[in-house]
């Protein structure tokens, strides 16, 4: 699984039903900042203050855990969405006590729609303006095409696909308002690529993150707002460990993979970091492999 978020076994969830790696649903929020001694000492690589803040779904785990701490880390303050409220607010406090940045945590589960526009607002009034947005929040749904029912299917492209439309729409007066710097990245894989058999509305939606990329993009320049994606390859994540279990899986990729070994989260979230900053100023509609090699010679 291309992005760390497959599982081996067929979903048998409904299609709203709370999933590992999906951003959350209600739940409070919180915020920590660190003393201003510490704030001072935080700054990104020239120097600056942080100018605004950045969404990150699926943040309680994984690419989306380790997003959050690499901004944090550049001193941008961060609002930690998941679908496990507890865990957002983990996170949220991490970035709060080791970097000394404003930092929330807010259970959102990205495929309601309706919520979205208060989770919006509930960042900004944390953050002060928010210009970014990294969409990381995904499910796998293992199964063919063949085998695959309605709901399992639904379920993969509300979370990894519509919500990545929905999500860009609600905080597009945020964005355009949080100008010039602002930027979306959204998760997609090598297997919006390539293809897998095991994984076939994963594939779907993740080559439809790579149009909605190409489509945004264009849409969203002449506000100044630029869109792109990440195809990351075999993540070592929570998510990937049930295929990692299996004896000689890890083994196999490794050697498949021309870099000798799996990606760590952090590999994947400072690309995102890079993206979201002034150093890509003129980086927009395009997708970046982050993958060790393996696409360039098999892939998954």
């Amino acid at each position: 699984m291309a992005d760390g978020r497959a599982t081996p076994k067929a979903p048998s969830r409904a299609p709203r039903r709370p999933a590992a790696g999906r951003s959350g649903t209600a739940g409070t929020s919180a915020i920590r900042r660190a003393p201003r001694s510490t704030r001072r000492r935080r700054r990104d690589g020239h120097g600056q203050p942080p100018a605004t803040g950045v969404v990150v779904t699926g943040a309680a785990s994984g690419i989306g855990l380790a997003t959050c701490l690499a901004l944090a880390e550049a001193g941008r303050s961060v609002a930690a969405w998941d679908l496990d409220a507890a865990g957002a607010r983990r996170i949220a406090r991490r970035c709060a006590d080791e970097h000394g940045v404003v930092a929330v945590g807010l259970g959102v589960d990205v495929t309601e729609t309706s919520s979205l526009a208060s989770a919006v607002d509930r960042s900004v009034a944390r953050l002060g303006p928010v210009g970014g947005l990294v969409h990381s929040a995904g499910i796998a749904g293992a199964a063919p095409v063949t085998a695959v029912d309605d709901a399992g299917w639904d379920a993969v492209l509300d979370v990894n696909l519509r919500a990545a439309a929905t999500l860009t729409r609600a905080l597009h007066h945020a964005l355009r308002e949080a100008n010039p710097g602002s930027a979306i990245v959204y998760l997609s894989s090598i297997e919006g690529l390539v293809g897998n058999t095991w994984l076939a509305a994963y594939c779907a939606s993740k080559a439809g993150l790579l149009g909605l990329t190409r489509s945004v993009a264009h849409t969203l320049g002449p506000d100044g707002i630029r869109v792109n994606s990440i195809c990351p390859g075999a993540v070592d994540t929570p998510l990937l460990a049930p295929l990692l279990e299996i004896p000689g899986a890890r083994a196999s990729l490794e050697a498949r993979t021309p870099l000798g070994r799996l990606a760590q989260p952090a590999d994947i979230a400072k690309v995102a970091r890079f993206l979201l900053s002034d150093e890509a100023a003129y980086v927009t509609g395009t997708s970046v492999v982050v993958d060790g090699g393996l696409s360039a010679v098999a892939g998954l």
